[in-house]
């Protein structure tokens, strides 16, 4: 789905099937949850679960309650919640091995297959295939910062727990959004090692060179200058690379707040059945199917103008 616009007038668009997990970084007010609002609305209008982990009490995903199947507010939540994630994907591998007559015991490292290929060569039907889930993370460092040694084991085991979702994921159909105004090593154990799965980047303006290093510097050293180089003045703008070295500047095109929460309240009908998922819904009053009209899917950006 197009998300924002690149300089050359062309649409970036953001293929999960592609590039399944991304980071995201951007200091307050860079256009970071702009560019959050362009990919929740996008895929509320298509038939994914939308699993929302925002540990600053849910205020940057709570408007969107309406389209998610699950919410964790804080880091306790998130602590419940990932292992349920991580439960789906064993389960999707388990449905996959069955489908292919693969041995119980096989490693999830060793399937190669996902459930995208077609029935004939070791794909899903589309009546066995589980729905998408997209997991966004945002401000990622709230899983990282603890100040108890109680607290630093619930942490040991989320970022665990992150890592399986990002190696394996993709395959199962679960994918993610990590967001955050700084990642680094100095978060801790094992962020180094998440970020090194998250395949595509995007980088908004940021507080310092370091954190655009840490967002381009692995993948694309040559964009963390024009990463430097985006004004204040200029919320929106971000540049956006993967892991094949190739980069560009995109600008997001602006959407309210009441209007992406709007997408989402119409959109509500489209939550999926996801039994595991079900304790973690947020509360909100059910939408009956049919009962509203859903807007254009695509998204049309301006071009930006100095």
């Amino acid at each position: 789905m197009p998300v924002a616009l690149r300089e050359d007038a062309t649409p970036f668009v953001r293929d999960y099937r592609t590039i399944p997990h991304q980071l995201t970084l951007g200091a307050t007010r860079s256009g970071k949850s702009m560019y959050l609002r362009h990919l929740i609305t996008g895929l509320a209008r298509q038939l994914v679960a939308l699993v929302g982990i925002d540990c600053k009490r849910g205020v940057e995903l709570a408007p969107f309650a309406d389209r998610l199947s699950a919410l964790a507010t804080d880091p306790e939540q998130a602590a419940e919640l990932l292992p349920v994630l991580v439960k789906e994907m064993e389960d999707r591998y388990d449905l996959i091995k069955a489908r292919q007559n693969i041995a119980p015991g096989t490693p999830a490292e060793e399937i190669t297959s996902d459930i995208w290929g077609l029935p004939e060569i070791w794909g899903l039907p589309e009546s066995e295939r589980p729905v998408p889930v997209v997991v966004f993370v945002d401000e990622v460092a709230e899983l990282f910062l603890v100040t108890t040694k109680k607290g630093e084991e619930r942490r040991d085991e989320m970022v665990t727990q992150l890592i399986r979702l990002a190696q394996l994921g993709r395959a199962a159909g679960i994918y993610l959004e990590v967001c955050g105004q700084r990642f680094g090593a100095e978060l801790g154990k094992g962020a180094t090692m998440l970020r090194a799965q998250l395949t595509g980047r995007v980088c908004h303006r940021v507080n310092d060179e370091a954190s655009a290093k840490m967002a381009l510097g692995d993948i694309a050293p040559e964009a963390v200058a024009a990463a430097c180089a985006i004004a204040p003045e200029r919320p929106g703008l971000a540049v956006a690379g993967d892991t094949s070295g190739g980069w560009s500047r995109i600008r997001t095109p602006y959407i309210s707040l009441g209007d992406a929460a709007r997408i989402c309240q119409e959109s509500a009908h489209l939550v999926p059945d996801v039994p595991a998922l079900k304790p973690f819904r947020p509360d909100v009053p059910d939408v009956p199917a049919g009962s509203v009209e859903i807007p254009t899917p695509a998204v049309q950006p301006l071009p930006a103008t100095d």
